[in-house]
């Protein structure tokens, strides 16, 4: 399901390689102005870094799925093969997709 969220960044980023893809990603923990909490994962391979710290105002818009009873939202970031609805992070006034 396709989603859009406002809220405030409660994590440092944590950066790692995706089993699956190969690809370098970050994570990092949101709190949503509705009070629900998701974790944010973005391919860093595909997207620029998002600078993120704690206590940042961040609007997220990409795939919310649940693993490990975890909400979790990926596809933040646009799609080279335009297969799937892009998705972004903005921060700042800056669009990362």
């Amino acid at each position: 399901m396709e989603v859009r969220y406002s809220g405030t960044v409660t994590s440092r980023p944590i950066f790692f390689t995706s089993r699956h893809s190969h690809h370098t990603h970050e994570r990092f923990d949101v709190r949503a102005d509705d009070g629900s909490a998701f974790q944010v994962v973005d391919n860093v391979s595909l997207a620029p870094r998002v600078p993120v710290r704690p206590g940042d105002r961040v609007t997220v818009q990409g795939e919310l799925i649940h693993a490990g009873g975890r909400a979790l939202v990926h596809w933040t970031h646009h799609d080279p093969r335009g297969r799937h609805a892009g998705g972004f992070v903005m921060l700042g006034g800056h669009t990362y997709a």
